[in-house]
């Protein structure tokens, strides 16, 4: 089995055999383009290489026969649009959930054309990293192109079209549209007269198990893979996610931070909040992911390597270790809470829970007595508390959560794990698969397959590597901490928009 996740930052393909086992993965990485603060953008021909060149590596390295490939099932990440003609050509870059240009339009969606109403029914909260609010920017901004457009397709229906000739799109991706109306599974009229186009402009909605055969002549030789090998079109890599580490029964929480981060739980039914504050995107008819997404995760621990650890880079390189351990050993010199430090994570805006793509980041509580190793604690601390205010969101919904598992690039961290467990006070498992969006696509494409009748064939799949116990000392002093966090944020709500607009002034946007 192949699991296939297309991510922000890079795309991996994973062999497994049927058991849960990696036999091999491949990983090929690309460029985010961050031209100014408001853009991120990505060439989608890099991604479709990327894919072909990790699916093609993992055959070639395992040695596996065609023939003895099950299935090839593929995760995504969410939000993404693509601009297309009528050959499949696409007219634009891949704009990802990252790019935050149609700033105004998600404003005026939410604040003067029953943003929250749709909200309600679509589960996406209304954001600029939300497909329908792009749609609204590209139309006005670029009414030639808007008009020129043949269909608007996210970064999977494009590798899709590529593979096979066709435009679908599972209901997980479209769940994440903004326009795709979750009780009836089909696309929401009033999103579409929102967002200017009418539902032949968009792919034909598909469940996740849907699967599609017959490669696109030249593929299945260039695959190593049969032209009749199922693929499995699958869902995003939230969701997949959370099946991929077993979270899929009542009140069990993943807690996700790789680029980005996120916490997710999955439910039996379409789920909103009256606050508006989480996501509910689909898994499959029965299974339904609630949650919270965050923009800034792992991403600032790689920025307090690139802007502060210059010297710690070196020494790293000269002993021949990662420069992440480096970081992490200076980091824990400091006791909890960083002597009163508070980081605010908010660098590239916020999605959960402020929903705000103008807030920014600050230190707050900073004196003479703090050094870079102060810093460097409180930017891993403020992730965390971040992750923490979008748990108490939730809540509010599902109540007081029975496990916590954590995955994720940072679940490699000691520190992080522990810092964890001691801001939510509670357990911290990790269970033993790091790739478990891959793992999560590959049961899905079982359970599509009807090679399983149940997903809780995933727990043979998975152990647990790490389990953390809040050290009491330590929960004290992050909840003496927390409420000062929140009240920060909240009082810097009124100037987050002023120094955005300062900023994209400078930047000549």
């Amino acid at each position: 089995m192949i699991g296939v996740d297309i991510g922000t930052t890079s795309t991996k393909a994973v062999l497994f055999e049927e058991n849960g086992t990696i036999v091999t993965q491949s990983n090929q990485g690309y460029p985010l383009h961050q031209p100014s603060p408001s853009v991120a953008e990505q060439d989608p021909g890099q991604i479709l290489q990327a894919v072909l060149h990790t699916i093609s590596s993992v055959m070639q390295d395992s040695h596996v026969s065609p023939g003895q490939v099950l299935l090839v099932s593929f995760s995504s990440a969410m939000h993404s649009v693509i601009a297309v003609d009528s050959s499949g050509k696409p007219l634009t870059a891949c704009i990802t959930w990252a790019d935050n240009r149609s700033s105004a339009a998600a404003r005026r969606l939410k604040n003067e054309l029953n943003g929250h109403e749709l909200y309600m029914r679509t589960g996406t909260p209304v954001h600029p990293m939300s497909p329908i609010t792009k749609l609204m920017w590209l139309g006005e901004e670029h009414p030639e192109l808007f008009s020129q457009t043949h269909k608007f397709i996210s970064i999977k229906e494009y590798i899709f079209f590529k593979l096979f000739g066709k435009y679908v799109i599972d209901h997980s991706i479209a769940s994440s549209t903004g326009m795709f109306n979750l009780e009836k599974l089909d696309w929401d009229a009033e999103a579409l007269r929102i967002a200017g186009i009418t539902p032949e402009r968009l792919s034909r909605p598909v469940p996740t198990t849907q699967i599609l055969q017959g490669l696109l002549p030249g593929l299945p030789e260039e695959l190593g893979l049969l032209a009749a090998t199922p693929f499995v079109v699958g869902a995003s890599d939230g969701v997949l996610s959370n099946l991929g580490v077993g979270a899929i029964e009542p009140g069990v929480i993943a807690a996700t931070i790789g680029t980005s981060g996120a916490i997710r739980t999955v439910v039996d039914r379409p789920l909103t909040d009256p606050k508006g504050r989480t996501f509910c995107y689909a898994l499959t008819d029965k299974h339904w992911v609630i949650g919270g997404p965050v923009n800034n995760g792992g991403m600032l621990f790689r920025w307090v390597r690139d802007e502060f650890a210059a010297s710690e880079v070196e020494t790293a390189k000269r002993l021949g270790i990662d420069p992440y351990e480096v970081l992490t050993r200076i980091a824990e010199q400091v006791p909890p809470g960083s002597n009163g430090l508070l980081f605010h994570p908010y660098l590239t805006g916020e999605r959960a829970p402020l929903w705000n793509p103008d807030a920014r980041g600050s230190f707050f509580g900073l004196s003479m007595n703090h050094r870079k190793e102060h810093m460097i604690r409180s930017v891993l601390e403020g992730v965390i508390f971040n992750m923490y205010t979008v748990l108490l969101a939730m809540e509010e919904i599902i109540g007081q959560p029975g496990r916590i598992l954590a995955t994720g690039g940072f679940a490699r961290s000691a520190l992080w794990r522990q810092m964890m467990a001691d801001i939510f006070d509670q357990e911290v498992v990790v269970p033993e698969s790091f790739e478990s969006s891959c793992l999560g696509a590959v049961v899905l494409g079982l359970y599509a397959i009807g090679r399983i009748d149940s997903f809780d064939t995933v727990f043979g799949m998975i152990g647990s590597t790490h389990r953390h116990e809040p050290v009491q000392a330590h929960a004290k002093v992050y909840k003496q901490l927390l409420p000062i966090y929140i009240s920060v944020y909240r009082s810097l709500e009124g100037q987050y928009q002023a120094i955005a607009d300062f900023q994209r002034e400078q930047a000549g946007e």
